[in-house]
C-alpha cells in the first residue's frame, strides 16, 4: 500500500517498532563464495514479526538485512541512482504511483516468482516481464471522527464531492502531493474521478472550502485529524484526513483502553487504490538469495503476519485477513484506479500544477 503508505507501521504512528538493519553485515556474503546474507531495501515501513522471519532464514540458509531509506519515493529515487552498484539484492516498497519511474530506469531484472498462480492478475501490473512482484495492497481514502460529526448531527462526508460542499468546510487535512506517498495517490484518485481536465477545478473548490495541506502522513494523522489518538493528545481540530482505509483497525488494535468499535471511519467513495511491489534489483551480488526473499513475501506464511504488521492486505488469495480488518477497515469495494502508464505521462505535470494551483 510507497502503500504505500501504503497503510503501514510508520503510516499508523501508533507505538510499534519495525524491524531494521536485522541480519548480519556485508562481510556475511560468506567464504566459498556462497553468499549468506541477503539485503532488502525498503522504506521505512517495513516489518515482520521476528518468529516468522527466523523461519525464513531457517529454512532457506540465508540471512536478511534490512537498509530502510526514508518514504517511498525517496527509497527508489535513491535506488535508482544506485542501481549500478545497489545497496541491497531486493527492493521493497515500489507503489503503482512509482512503479513507472523504477521500471523506466532499469532498477530490477526480471524473475518470476513462486506462487504468482495465487495472485490475482489485476494486481500484476507487469506480468508479461515479471521485473516487479505484487505483494500487497491498501486504499487511500478520507478518514473522519465519528465522534465530531455524531456531535453536531452531521453525516460525514462519503464522496469527493461532498468534500468541496459548504457543510464540511475548514474539515479536511491533507499531504503534500509533492512530498508524501498518500499525498499524491489522493491527488491521483481526483484525477481519476474528474478526468485530466477537470481536477484542477475540483481542487479549486476544495481550496476555497479550507482544506489544509502538510507536509506528510504523520503529521496531518498525528497532529491534526481530532480522530487519532495522537490527535486527540494534541488538541487537532480537523475532523477530515487523508490516510488509509486501515487505519480504523488500527485505531482500535492499539487503543488504551481498546474500544470496541473504531473511533474513525472511512469516507469509501474518496479511496484510490495503492499496490506495492518487490523486485530483484538489477545489479543483486546475492541474486540467488534475492529470489528466495521474494518467493518469501508472496508466502502464505508471510502474507498473513503481514496485516498486522504493516497495515496493509495481501494479495495472495488464500491468505487469511484479520477479523480487525474485515469488521473495521475492509478494502474498498470500488476503488479508484488508474493505468500506471497514465500515472507515468501525467504525474510530474500534474504534481507541479497541483502544487501552483493549491499551495501557491
Amino acid at each position: 500500500m510507497s502503500i504505500t503508505k501504503k497503510a503501514t507501521v510508520m503510516a499508523v504512528g501508533l507505538g510499534l517498532v519495525t524491524l531494521s538493519a536485522c541480519g548480519s553485515s556485508d562481510d556475511d556474503h560468506g567464504s566459498g563464495g556462497a553468499a549468506r546474507t541477503v539485503t532488502l531495501v525498503s522504506h521505512n515501513s517495513w516489518a515482520v514479526s521476528k518468529e516468522v522471519l527466523a523461519d525464513f532464514e531457517k529454512s532457506s540458509g540465508y540471512q536478511v538485512k534490512v537498509l530502510e531509506d526514508g518514504d517511498a519515493g525517496q527509497a527508489v529515487n535513491k535506488a535508482i541512482l544506485t542501481k549500478d552498484d545497489p545497496q541491497g539484492d531486493v527492493f521493497f516498497g515500489v507503489d503503482n504511483t512509482l512503479l513507472s519511474r523504477a521500471l523506466d530506469n532499469g532498477l530490477f531484472q526480471p524473475y518470476e516468482a513462486k506462487g504468482l498462480d495465487r495472485i490475482d492478475a489485476t494486481f500484476q501490473l507487469d506480468r508479461d516481464e515479471h521485473r516487479v512482484t505484487p505483494v500487497d495492497y491498501g486504499d487511500i481514502c478520507v478518514n473522519y471522527d465519528k465522534k465530531y460529526f455524531e456531535d453536531r448531527d452531521l453525516a460525514p462526508p462519503s464522496t469527493l464531492d461532498d468534500l468541496a460542499e459548504p457543510a464540511y468546510k475548514n474539515l479536511l487535512v491533507t499531504e503534500n502531493a509533492s512530498t508524501s506517498s498518500p499525498g499524491l495517490g489522493f491527488l491521483l484518485g481526483t484525477a481519476a474521478r474528474y478526468g485530466d481536465d477537470g481536477w484542477p477545478e475540483y481542487w479549486k473548490k476544495l481550496k476555497a472550502n479550507g482544506v489544509k495541506v502538510v507536509d506528510g502522513w504523520e503529521q496531518a494523522y498525528n497532529e491534526e485529524f481530532s480522530g487519532s489518538a495522537g490527535g486527540k493528545a494534541a488538541k487537532a481540530d480537523r475532523p477530515l484526513v487523508v490516510s488509509y482505509a486501515s487505519s480504523p483497525p488500527a485505531e482500535v488494535i492499539y487503543g488504551d483502553p481498546k474500544p470496541a468499535t473504531a473511533p474513525t471511519g472511512v469516507a469509501e467513495g474518496t479511496c484510490f487504490r495503492q499496490i506495492e511491489f518487490a523486485g530483484l534489483l538489477g545489479n543483486a551480488r546475492n541474486s540467488e538469495g534475492g529470489k528466495a526473499l521474494i518467493d518469501f513475501l508472496i508466502s502464505k506464511k508471510f502474507q498473513e503476519d503481514m496485516p498486522l504488521n504493516m497495515f496493509v492486505y495481501p494479495v495472495v488469495e488464500e491468505a487469511d485477513v484479520p477479523a480487525e480488518f474485515t469488521e473495521h477497515g475492509p478494502a474498498a469495494k470500488k476503488p479508484l484506479t488508474m493505468d500506471p502508464a497514465k500515472i507515468a505521462d501525467h504525474r510530474d505535470e500534474w504534481v507541479k500544477s497541483w502544487t501552483s494551483l493549491v499551495l501557491k
